[in-house]
């Protein structure tokens, strides 16, 4: 198997699965608990998340573990709007973001807030420019992911917090970082941000872990109420392993980060000079910011039809975020291409562990795939 659709989910890392054994088998005291086995799983949770505070740049009482991307995104913005109801109800974000920020928008819209979208340029980047001409003094949150998920772009992030400190609006910043966390360079306070957002399985820890940056001195409701764990702000007896496993996964991360980024970005290169030099129709959709991350299109051929033809020879691709189960990627759809390269847009995201020999493989696959459609 070929499996070059890394921005869906990552293979858990060794590392990350020996952690969360460890934690499971051994270490697997409730953190709450005053005897000999919980003190150590305190000591042991204390720990992982100075790790992942360290991978992320900021205090480790700034991080509160949350169960997945989706999870946090919803809780930064409905926490947010609880703080802002007295100062204004209109909302910035983008076109583009992940469905985990715009389906919690689209149900507060009905609810009587105003969201404005920001939309991409052909390329798919948003500008600082556009962000700042829809401030307003009713402005409460400005949510902008920091790398699209299926384009691969950065977008203005830190250029949007500056703009909303000199507008004097209220507005707190929010953002997605889950395709970007340790994969471009960055730390929530250079970004300016008061909220960011980033999930364990796209850097080799297993799904079902988070965490939710919560910058110091912001003061959030609760995601919910009970035995006070995570600072009272998430309560629930915290997911050890997972922790552990999250942690380990960032130290090999934070171990190798310059090395796995060049190697992502020489294979994607390679991809895109050896496709467009195989089947000349094709189009590049996006080369992508991150290194990671690239879109492109064969015009005239169903990405649809791609992906199966793609899994039947043992290659995994999508056609876009694994979140939309199989409907047209709004995304794509967003950056006003053509409507016959958005029908055959593909999304290709590599991982450290990514060949190009294994993009060579994709490469071939698409042009026997194109061939054998011209001959019936």
């Amino acid at each position: 198997m070929i499996y070059l659709d890394n921005a869906a989910t990552t293979r858990v890392r060794p590392e990350a699965a020996q952690a969360a054994l460890e934690v499971m088998t051994r270490d697997f005291g409730n953190p709450s608990t005053r005897y000999a086995l919980g003190t150590a799983a305190a000591e042991r949770l204390a720990a992982d998340r100075a790790v992942v505070a360290q991978a992320l740049g900021c205090r480790a009482e700034e991080v509160v573990f949350t169960s997945c991307g989706t999870e946090g995104d919803n809780w930064a913005i409905r926490a947010t709007l609880e703080l802002g109801k007295r100062k204004g109800k209109h909302i910035v974000t983008t076109a583009i973001e992940h469905s985990a920020v715009l389906e919690p928008l689209r149900h507060l819209a009905a609810q009587g807030y105003e969201v404005t979208y920001l939309r991409p340029d052909r390329n798919g980047h948003i500008s600082p420019a556009q962000v700042e001409g829809a401030l307003r003094p009713d402005t409460v949150l400005v949510s902008m992911m920091l790398v699209n998920n299926e384009l691969g772009t950065l977008l203005p992030v830190r250029e949007a917090a500056e703009a909303v400190r000199r507008s004097g609006c209220p507005a707190l910043v929010h953002t997605d970082a889950v395709q970007g966390f340790l994969k471009v360079p960055f730390t929530p306070e250079g970004l300016g941000v008061d909220l960011l957002t980033l999930s364990g399985h796209k850097i080799g820890a297993p799904k079902g872990i988070g965490a939710l940056y919560i910058r110091r001195g912001l003061k959030l409701r609760p995601l919910l109420f009970g035995g006070g764990q995570e600072g009272g702000l998430r309560p629930g007896t915290e997911p050890t392993a997972q922790i552990a496993a999250l942690a380990a996964a960032c130290r090999v991360w934070m171990d190798h980060r310059e090395e796995y980024t060049e190697r992502m970005k020489v294979v994607k290169d390679h991809f895109l000079s050896s496709l467009q030099a195989a089947l000349p129709r094709a189009v590049v959709v996006s080369p992508g910011d991150a290194p990671h991350i690239c879109a492109v299109s064969l015009p005239g051929y169903p990405s649809e039809m791609l992906v199966r033809e793609l899994s039947d020879r043992g290659i995994c691709v999508s056609a876009g975020s694994a979140c939309r189960r199989g409907k047209p990627s709004y995304v794509f759809a967003a950056t006003g291409r053509p409507k016959t390269e958005l029908l055959g847009t593909l999304r290709v995201s590599f991982s450290p562990e990514s060949t190009p020999e294994e993009a060579d493989a994709l490469v071939s696959a698409l042009e026997e795939i194109a061939q054998s459609r011209v001959s019936l």
